[in-house]
């Protein structure tokens, strides 16, 4: 006789967080193999995605924007300038601190990189309508908000 699983409070397919990390991953890894023919992976995505939104950020604010830790950023910026996509430069008022800038090659990718993410972010969305999208993105920005705002509490 084969015993019946005791029913789970709460089924990972109701669950926020398993749903979440789920399609994150999903996510993740399809971006990945569309980066690979860029000759970039995933690891080096939201380093250069901050970088393309703005330059000269310290190696802290650069983690800080990532939410990666300080070695994290190291690692991933010996890389980003063994491509020859970013350089560091001395700080202007601080003699410990450099400032990251992208290189012409890194400006380059941005335009071919941020249509292989939107092109990602469609294929995952494709299933929802358009008023859909908007509000899934709007509750989750509302949601990242509200988590910024109580971790400064």
């Amino acid at each position: 006789m084969v015993e019946k699983k005791k029913e789970a409070l709460l089924p990972r397919q109701e669950s926020l967080g398993w749903l979440v990390a789920v399609l994150g991953g999903q996510m993740a890894d399809s971006l990945d193999q569309r980066l690979k023919a860029l000759g970039l992976h995933i690891g080096l995505w939201p380093t250069l995605f901050v970088l393309w939104e703005e330059e000269g950020l310290t190696q802290s604010e650069l983690a800080a924007r990532c939410q990666t830790a300080n070695y994290t950023t190291t690692r991933v910026l010996d890389t980003l300038e063994k491509l020859a996509l970013v350089e560091r430069r001395k700080h202007p008022t601080s003699r410990r601190a450099y400032q990251i800038f992208l290189t012409e090659q890194g400006r380059a990718l941005e335009a071919e990189a941020t249509a292989l993410a939107k092109a990602c972010n469609h294929e995952f969305l494709s299933a929802l309508s358009e008023a859909e999208r908007d509000q899934l993105i709007a509750l989750l920005s509302k949601m990242l908000a509200a988590r910024a705002t109580a971790d400064l509490s």
